[in-house]
């Protein structure tokens, strides 16, 4: 059996870009930087530039490679169980604002790819969230028929395809599948021709909030803008009242290449024995990739190849297809979760009106992260905002509910950081103490999720600055 880690299918079967777009080497001024070439962040950068803006994007690493190119790619308005939980918290007009920022993002996709003649391989399917537990058919009734009352093409349904049987499933239409790279690469085409300036391989290190903001970048260039948006995944900077609302999750993904008839005709969902996604992708001459995510864990808690493994054993006792496969592709995606569920997308805090950012997508971040963009572009332009704008606002009130559960991640916080004093390996961000995901050969932080490869570089943020020996 072979088996390749790292790099995603979308990294690796996106074509090269028109242009290079080599690391800033210079001081520069503009009237947005935008930080973080992901799918929020190349949103972001296009929405403005159209609006007439002068944009600086600038990514550490490579566009649409980090946390968007090791998505599932799926791009769709049914996010587990989030309509029941949304109609119970924030009524139903507060779960029908939400479908309609997801929905509005599906078309944008569709219309993007049209104007601009991009092949993001889209393909229209429904989405399943299913279960084959009898004692959770009540809540895949719940969900089904809050996300009607919101306005998705929702039914409750028993037969999904798969090639098991399911108790009940939430079955959503004309839903969408995407290669994603392929459609920011396309995306920030357009916004270099229309004036955009990106940087690939600038890392930014520091950031100055002021009537006119600055941010540092390595290798000491300075840009200066009136506005700022960081898309960064977990913020470059981060107000205490947020620090202390987001966890990071990191989850594991498995894909095999298989003979078509034994696809599935979906994307498909399930919270049963810990979550389990599927979907495929087209690969021609009769074969589709099969792409399997599970095995949630927090960064740095170690076993990451017996996570690999067993999700690999799921995929195999499932999916047919799987089973035949003799090469297995891994990689691993993160994000950030919030406890309300709900994104972060708006003013970095109340005390400023130049700094923006959008995270916490909890897994979902292709759908809400188009949104972000369209949002985001408004704040900074003064343009009309749309009616979900304050269903994602960072200086949102934290339900009352919510609050034991941010205290005893902050616990949990407390005690990492307490295990890093003193230690040769913690994290430069805020000095939690680091464990080794053997499978990956990386150094990750449990607090906040920053990453660093096996000799010390940084990764991924928040950490701006690599790893020494004390």
């Amino acid at each position: 059996m072979r088996r390749g880690s790292g790099n995603s299918y979308w990294t690796a079967s996106a074509p090269p870009p028109d242009a290079a777009h080599p690391p800033l080497d210079g001081d520069l001024s503009a009237d947005v930087v935008v930080v973080g070439a992901g799918v929020a962040g190349v949103c972001t950068a296009r929405d403005l530039v159209r609006a007439g803006a002068d944009v600086v994007l600038l990514e550490a690493g490579r566009i649409a490679a980090g946390v968007t190119g090791h998505a599932a790619g799926e791009l769709t308005s049914l996010h587990g169980l989030c309509y029941a939980r949304l109609r119970r918290r924030r009524g139903p007009e507060g779960a029908a604002l939400y479908a309609d920022a997801q929905e509005d993002a599906l078309r944008q996709v569709v219309r993007d790819c049209v104007e601009l003649g991009v092949d993001a391989e889209i393909e229209h399917r429904p989405a399943f969230t299913y279960t084959v537990d009898e004692g959770s058919a009540a809540d895949i009734n719940e969900e089904a028929d809050a996300a009607e009352e919101a306005g998705l093409r929702a039914t409750t349904v028993t037969d999904t395809g798969l090639p098991y049987p399911v108790v009940a499933a939430v079955r959503v239409e004309d839903q969408l599948q995407f290669h994603p790279r392929r459609f920011l690469l396309g995306l920030a085409d357009d916004f270099v021709a229309r004036g955009g300036r990106l940087h690939e391989g600038t890392r930014v290190i520091g950031l100055h909030d002021g009537a006119e903001c600055r941010l540092t970048v390595e290798g000491g260039a300075t840009v200066h803008a009136r506005d700022v948006v960081l898309t960064t995944h977990f913020p470059l900077r981060c107000h205490s009242s947020l620090l202390v609302r987001f966890s990071v999750r990191r989850e594991l993904v498995v894909a095999a290449s298989v003979d078509e008839r034994h696809a599935p005709y979906g994307m498909f969902v399930t919270f049963d024995d810990g979550v389990r996604s599927v979907r495929t992708a087209p690969l021609g001459e009769g074969r589709r990739l099969l792409i399997v995510a599970g095995e949630a864990f927090e960064p740095g808690s170690g076993g990451v190849p017996e996570r690999y493994d067993s999700l690999e054993a799921w995929a195999r006792g499932h999916l047919p297809g799987f089973a035949e496969a003799t090469e297995i592709h891994r990689w691993a995606a993160q994000d950030v979760h919030t406890p309300d569920g709900m994104p972060c997308v708006g003013h970095e805090h109340p005390d400023t009106q130049h700094v923006y950012l959008a995270t916490g997508f909890g897994g979902w971040g292709l759908s809400n992260g188009v949104a972000a963009g369209r949002l985001l572009a408004a704040h900074v332009t003064g343009a009309p905002r749309p009616a979900w704008t304050e269903l994602v606002d960072p200086r949102r009130h934290l339900p009352v509910r919510e609050v034991p559960g941010v205290v005893r991640r902050q616990s949990t916080v407390a005690r990492h950081y307490v295990a890093g004093r003193g230690t040769a390996r913690r994290c430069t961000h805020m000095g939690c103490a680091l464990g080794f995901n053997e499978a990956e050969q990386t150094w990750e932080c449990p607090c906040h999720g920053s990453r660093f490869a096996a000799d010390g570089s940084v990764l991924q943020g928040p950490a701006t600055r690599a790893l020494t020996e004390d």
